[in-house]
């Protein structure tokens, strides 16, 4: 490079770095330079003012000056007047901000800054202004009514603080206790004719088992757990078959003593007090067989069912295997069939006290019962699943207790006169 050249830049060099240091004022107005070398940029504020005649004047409101700290580089000194001389800023949007809780949707055939403020759909929020997009909540929680947070959604069981638990628990109880008075009025009188003379043995057994059938309704009230699904669906399986072991088992003493009365009939010792236990617990060992598969195989559990309501979680029971729920309430089902054609075979028999007819109109009622509980089971949604189970099992309880035991206290407590060997043997002969 020629020296010349050199000494140009060396100059320009020089200038340079006492340019960066120049600083004065003059007419008002500070002279700097920036570290490029570039002046700092100073602008005035004009703003257009209509004055008294009509004409529009360009007045000086403020100053920018780059040089000043961040954020500090306007300096407004005069009130700016805006469009029709308002004093407020005008919005360079066609619309109000959009609040938490919507989102931003642009107007068709307008410029972006017009849109309309629109609801998050179900299930979605939006915690911010002006938001384009709405956001899903988990699957366990739900958007307040403002729609602008997630929150936990309700959980939802048939527990004993509501009102149906309530009501459902103390028929519950009042049943078990009503089984309990029954069985204590026919202790008392176990030596009556009448007690005596529809098998006393069964009779006690099937109060028992009765006894357990309104208990075990309890155990569908509260949140499910691992046991209480397991309990509820096996407890209820094997004590209705019980029951119905011990109805069908008074229903064949019926049969069996009408034609042990027939000439050389000795039919009787075919099916005495040992053939009627081995009859019961036969019947109920295999009920306990097929709930003990059900266990072993895919036993019940409890799940929250977030598809039923999606506002709220629903605990219920998951039948694990439902081949085994409804093997459970098959043979159920088929023992009360069976037990019902029997008593109607029986029912014009002249039996102790019409035992058979009475035994007629409660299966007829637990048959009825049980059949409607299906379709109810299936389209109940919910804790109404529960109730509808539970409702079955007291109204088919009930059904036994009034038409079998309900008219035997009825003349034990009010009709002693009835209550005798010799109107017995009247009504037999009758």
């Amino acid at each position: 490079m020629a020296w010349p050249q050199c000494s140009r830049l060396l100059l320009l060099t020089v200038i340079l770095i006492e340019l960066k240091k120049v600083n004065f004022s003059r007419n008002g107005y500070d002279v700097s330079f920036d570290a490029n070398g570039d002046p700092v940029a100073i602008y005035e504020l004009v703003n257009w003012q209509k004055n008294e005649k009509g004409a529009t004047d360009m007045v000086t409101v403020g100053l920018y000056d780059a040089s000043r700290p961040v954020g500090q580089e306007f300096q407004i000194d005069k009130n700016i007047t805006w469009m029709e001389g308002s004093m407020k800023v005008p919005v360079s949007v066609c619309t109000d901000s959009c609040p938490p809780g919507t989102r931003k949707v642009l107007q068709k055939g307008k410029p972006i800054c017009c849109y309309d403020c629109t609801a998050c759909p179900e299930g979605e929020i939006s915690n911010s202004t002006d938001s384009t997009d709405c956001l899903p909540c988990q699957k366990e929680f739900w958007p307040n009514a403002k729609r602008d947070t997630c929150i936990p959604k309700p959980v939802e069981y048939l527990s004993f603080q509501d009102l149906l638990g309530i009501i459902l628990a103390t028929f519950s109880v009042v049943g078990a206790c009503l089984t309990i008075v029954i069985a204590a009025v026919f202790f008392c009188h176990r030596t009556s004719p009448i007690v005596r003379a529809n098998n006393s043995e069964l009779s006690f057994l099937l109060l028992i088992s009765l006894t357990l059938c309104f208990l075990c309704s309890l155990t569908f009230i509260g949140a499910p757990s691992d046991w209480s699904c397991m309990l509820r669906h096996t407890a209820f399986g094997i004590t209705f078959v019980l029951c119905i072991s011990c109805v069908l088992g008074k229903t064949i003493v019926v049969l069996m003593a009408f034609k042990a009365t027939l000439p050389g009939s000795n039919v009787m010792k075919w099916f005495g007090p040992p053939q009627q236990r081995m009859t019961v617990v036969t019947f109920t060992f295999l009920q306990v067989l097929i709930c003990t598969v059900w266990l072993v195989v895919s036993p019940p559990f409890p799940i929250k069912n977030l598809t039923t309501y999606k506002e709220k979680i629903i605990l219920e029971c998951a039948l694990g295997s439902a081949a085994g729920f409804w093997a459970v309430l098959g043979y159920l089902g088929i023992l009360a069939a069976f037990c019902f054609v029997l008593a109607v075979l029986a029912r014009k028999l002249p039996d102790n006290f019409n035992e058979a007819k009475l035994i007629t109109f409660s299966m007829l009622i637990f048959c009825t019962v049980w059949i409607t509980f299906i379709p109810a089971y299936i389209s109940s949604p919910g804790k109404f699943t529960v109730v509808v189970e539970i409702f079955a099992i007291l109204a088919s309880s009930f059904g036994l207790i009034m038409c079998i035991f309900a008219p035997k206290c009825f003349i034990i407590l009010f009709k002693p006169e009835k209550n005798t060997k010799k109107y017995l043997m009247n009504k037999n002969q009758s």
